[in-house]
């Protein structure tokens, strides 16, 4: 999830995401990342919808 949350916030690209995690002892492939991105943004996008309406 922190991968999938870097892509969104930081709007980098795959690779970025794949060197940042890297630097932290993780070896995934960029592919992978994606993988994520795909399956895991649409579950933090009904998340934030149910934190309430916008202030």
């Amino acid at each position: 999830m922190l991968a999938v949350r870097w892509y969104l916030r930081y709007a980098g690209s795959y690779r970025d995401v794949e060197e940042l995690l890297a630097e932290r002892g993780l070896v995934i492939g960029h592919v992978t990342v994606y993988r994520w991105v795909c399956r895991f943004t649409p579950l933090l996008i009904d998340a934030a919808r149910l934190c309430g309406p916008p202030a």
